[in-house]
């Protein structure tokens, strides 16, 4: 399988109406096909189950290099998985090479999820997003939050996962003085997340954090605490 074969397969159930559609919508200047998602996830499972893991790697890059939309969207799909043997390095380096490349909200969150899945499966990774927190590009600044999303999700955490946790709320109160509203939802929706698990936690957060965040962040991110 390569690049080629792939779009082919895709450009095969293109629409030119949804295509300009989805370019007014996502209002980026890139290719689009008007391939449904559900189309997409259909050849990436026929794909996934042809390719062992070095090949989806490579056809995940070279699909990602060609920046037409349904082609970085079948990218990020190709490694999102809970295993990949072998999980040595390059998948992940792979995704975290096209964070620089994030530009919308769409592409960026299929592939913060593949990375989600890398970090977890090898949460020392993790540190790796630190110097992502400073980064000039917002599409950097908000992935590290986004990829580290499964922390917010344990009822009871172990000790290295509190650690994650508390790391990456270090990374979210650096963010709330930010005047960007895609990072002011990250995190608003990094902390309502971990509501539903650790509430006290996020209320501590909002007591001193909150009054400096944008008024919508913080209605967002409080919105399933208790009164």
């Amino acid at each position: 399988m390569t690049p080629d074969t792939a779009l082919d397969q895709l450009r095969a159930t293109a629409n030119a109406d949804k295509a300009s559609e989805m370019a007014r919508y996502h209002k980026i200047d890139r290719p689009y096909l008007g391939v449904a998602n559900p189309a997409i996830d259909a050849y990436v499972k026929d794909w996934r189950a042809a390719l062992d893991a070095p090949a989806r790697v490579a056809l995940a890059d070279g699909l990602w290099r060609t920046n037409i939309h349904e082609a970085r969207i079948a990218a990020a799909k190709l490694l999102t998985q809970a295993r990949i043997r072998p999980d040595d390095n390059p998948a992940w380096d792979l995704i975290a090479s096209w964070v620089p490349d994030f530009d919308a909200w769409a592409v960026a969150d299929h592939a913060s999820i593949a990375g989600q899945k890398r970090l977890v499966w090898q949460p020392d990774r993790v540190q790796q997003l630190e110097q992502w927190t400073t980064s000039d590009h917002l599409w950097t600044r908000r992935a590290a939050l986004v990829m580290t999303l499964p922390w917010t999700k344990q009822n009871n955490p172990k000790p290295g996962e509190i650690a994650i946790r508390e790391q990456v709320l270090g990374w979210a109160a650096g963010y709330v003085d930010d005047p960007e509203w895609f990072i002011q939802k990250a995190v608003a929706w990094w902390l309502r997340d971990l509501s539903k698990h650790d509430p006290e936690r996020v209320h501590a957060f909002l007591n001193q954090y909150g009054a400096r965040m944008k008024p919508f962040a913080r209605k967002e991110a409080g919105r399933l605490l208790a009164d």
